[in-house]
């Protein structure tokens, strides 16, 4: 990641683009499911001071979140759990996200790539071809809102920035095969996207931290992109189980870094506070938040490990060279000094990946 020396607008030139590319025909979705009309949580406040405000949208009705001061305590912001573990490398490794927009958090059972229809057709499919699909596939649940970026069937693909719109049940087979397995275009209308796309943890029926997390930061991340007129260059949804329920809040920012390249950083320990330096300092400049970064998961880092991994090898290989030359001058028992070898490079092994942890936070710029 690069720093900028001087002022600079809040947002990368790949960002500014014109407003009329933002305002694509749409076309009617053909799911099979009803779409069921989002609810409107109502928590009952035990402790008026204690609660987390609610956000006014635009284009939407009042929607009215509150968190009670027990539930903060045992699944929100102030639980104990909160910033005790380290972030750094807690995301598994995938080199493709396909997000598929269908209903909404309300709605999703605990396993919902294993139960609704649309989601179940197109996780079974994908697991089916798994050994036909070169590229390393992420699957995710995004929800769905109507005259939105995110429609029901639509299927967005990250870091391509691409978007295919209302994927029908009957769809899914050729889509994999066409999409996934052969890497053509589907001949259903696609879009490419431009921007920045947040995805944030919000499946409550999942893990209770999620759901009472995810909201509160969904509404936040809403409110910041009206009060900088960001609603045509950022883009915010809830999104379905990420993995790593204790790191809640959790979310997903794809966005170009400052050379405007596509980049996808996973954020963990997420709190409503954070908001705003997200939207300065990543979205803006393209610079990652070290303290609640968990992974930039693409192939270009396992290349970097790869490389790393030669460097730890050439460098342990020096050490123990350098050791045994210091002890033999110093005549050292030869017992005496493997020991002094085997200390160092254990050492050098236990200390070295949180090193390489903490520059990834850092120099997150892999191409």
């Amino acid at each position: 990641m690069r720093i900028a020396h001087r002022p600079r607008s809040l947002l990368p030139p790949a960002l500014h683009f014109p407003s009329h590319s933002w305002s694509p025909n749409r076309i009617l979705s053909f799911c099979s499911l009803p779409l069921q009309k989002p609810r409107t949580l109502a928590l009952k406040r035990r402790r008026p001071e204690r609660t987390i405000a609610a956000f006014a949208m635009a284009d939407t009705e009042d929607i009215s979140k509150a968190i009670s001061a027990e539930e903060d305590a045992k699944f929100g912001f102030s639980r104990p759990e909160m910033y005790k573990s380290n972030l750094a490398g807690t995301v598994d490794q995938y080199d493709r996200h396909v997000f598929v927009c269908f209903r909404g958090p309300e709605s999703w059972l605990p396993r919902v790539e294993e139960t609704d229809l649309l989601p179940k057709l197109f996780s079974s499919v994908v697991k089916s071809r798994k050994d036909d699909i070169a590229i390393k596939t992420k699957i995710t649940i995004c929800e769905e809102r109507e005259d939105t970026e995110f429609e029901c069937g639509d299927v967005l693909i990250f870091p391509d920035m691409i978007k295919y719109k209302c994927l029908k049940d009957s769809d899914v087979d050729g889509f994999v095969d066409d999409v996934l397995v052969n890497g053509k275009q589907w001949t259903s209308a696609v879009q490419k996207l431009n921007g920045a796309y947040v995805f944030v943890c919000a499946h409550g029926s999942r893990d209770k931290r999620c759901g009472v997390c995810g909201p509160v930061l969904i509404e936040k991340l809403k409110e910041e992109i009206e009060s900088r007129g960001l609603r045509d260059q950022v883009f915010v949804a809830a999104c379905s189980h990420v993995g790593g329920h204790k790191y809640a809040g959790n979310l997903i920012v794809y966005s170009p870094d400052s050379e405007g390249k596509i980049m996808g950083h996973w954020y963990g320990y997420v709190t409503p506070d954070d908001v705003p330096e997200i939207f300065d300092q990543h979205i803006g400049q393209g610079i990652v938040i070290e303290r609640i970064w968990r992974s930039a998961p693409t192939s270009n880092m396992r290349i970097i490990g790869s490389a790393t991994m030669l460097t730890r090898v050439i460098i342990s290989s020096l050490v123990a060279c350098c050791t045994i030359v210091a002890c033999s001058k110093k005549r050292i028992a030869s017992n005496t000094c493997t020991w002094i070898v085997f200390a160092l490079l254990s050492l050098f092994f236990l200390i070295f990946p949180r090193v390489l942890k903490l520059q990834l936070g850092l120099h997150c710029t892999f191409n």
